[in-house]
């Protein structure tokens, strides 16, 4: 269900969303998951269209899957 509303939005219907509701999510379920879908689209092509690229730690961080610790933690 994500991956079409990220890739095809136009094309969901109402079958798409019936496992969310199966699951127990009523109306205000489906819109904070679609809310959560869309910020997690949102964010990433605002970071491209600026060019913004993370700090050489946060990259080390998602390539070796070590998390950031705070400075003198």
């Amino acid at each position: 269900m994500a991956e079409k509303l990220t890739l095809e939005p136009t094309r969901m219907t109402a079958a798409d969303w019936q496992p969310l509701r199966d699951l127990g999510l009523d109306d205000q379920g489906l819109l904070e998951a679609a809310h959560v879908i869309a910020i997690f689209n949102y964010f990433p092509r605002l970071a491209d269209g600026f060019g913004l690229v993370p700090d050489p730690q946060v990259q080390e961080a998602g390539r070796t899957g070590v998390p950031l610790r705070p400075a003198g933690a």
